[in-house]
């Protein structure tokens, strides 16, 4: 049978601040992200009259952040309400090494790679497929001080893990955040099992599991053993039914990345043993959300 994934009792979830709320998500079939906001926010904090005091200091990077979020516009950042979640789990784990799918501007770069520093962790990769991004990323590390520690990585996450894995760079993930393209999730995670990136010992932390949700992602972590080994003997590849999975989502990246493709040769290591846990909290905005903490406990013969 399938392991139910436990989860942290709402009615004990602490109430929203709405004072600290960013401004809405524009609503649908408006740009939302990659419209120049981005580089906007480059500006705004540059530019920003504390500037001085905000060179070097992981936080206060992370509060213009927020500012610019809260008084300008929307920003699909992980926030603080959820990014403590993360916070306290790599304050719990101590990761050496910790990759996110998925970096945007930064804030979670920040964040968890200021995190991870101090848990005397020695590298956080993030990788983001945008360059744009990729370049505000390391625009906004490298003026608070963490580019020691964070590396960002340009290109599609699969080819990026396989790079980094190639190289040497990357044998092994102790705690991986997946916050980018939806229906990469699983895919992604299969392929890091099927390269001995996740093994026991890893523990994964999945945003964005309830809004806008991600069931095929959520069914593989919650799975048994002997459920996802009869899914690998049936298939040919690890592919997902998009459209029907993801709608709209699956398309966000159209645009400007064009026609988005998930890695489908890798069909993971149904062996491995998960033990999961949905952590509700909420977006920057205020709309419940909630993360999703799969730690990978054994290996089944």
């Amino acid at each position: 049978m399938d392991l139910p994934a436990s989860t942290i009792d709402s009615s004990k979830q602490a109430r929203f601040d709405e004072k600290k709320a960013y401004v809405p998500q524009e609503e649908q079939g408006k740009a939302f992200f990659d419209d120049g906001r981005e580089v906007e926010l480059l500006h705004f904090i540059y530019g920003h009259p504390s500037i001085a005091e905000i060179r070097g200091s992981p936080q206060k990077v992370l509060e213009a952040i927020d500012e610019y979020g809260r008084t300008k516009k929307y920003l699909m950042n992980v926030g603080d309400d959820k990014g403590k979640i993360v916070s306290d789990l790599i304050a719990e784990v101590k990761p050496q090494i910790m990759v996110e799918l998925g970096g945007y501007v930064g804030y979670s770069a920040l964040l968890f790679g200021d995190a991870v520093r101090k848990a005397g962790g020695k590298r956080y990769f993030s990788l983001e497929r945008n360059p744009e991004f990729g370049a505000v990323i390391m625009a906004l590390v490298d003026l608070a001080g963490l580019s020691h520690v964070v590396k960002v990585v340009i290109g599609s996450s699969a080819d990026s893990l396989r790079l980094l894995h190639s190289q040497g760079n990357l044998g092994h993930i102790d705690l991986m955040f997946l916050d980018h393209w939806k229906p990469a999730y699983l895919s992604d995670l299969k392929l890091c099992e099927h390269l001995n990136l996740v093994t026991p010992g890893t523990v994964l932390a999945a945003d964005n599991v309830i809004k806008p949700g991600n069931p095929p992602y959520l069914e593989y972590v919650r799975s048994s053993v002997e459920k996802k080994k009869k899914a690998y003997e049936s298939e040919h590849s690890n592919g997902i039914d998009v459209k029907s999975s993801f709608g709209r989502n699956a398309d966000m990246y159209k645009q400007r990345e064009g026609e988005e493709k998930i890695s489908t040769e890798a069909k993971g290591n149904p062996k491995l043993v998960y033990e999961s846990e949905l952590v509700h909290s909420y977006e920057p905005t205020g709309d419940p959300d909630g993360i999703e903490i799969t730690r990978c406990v054994g290996k089944s013969d």
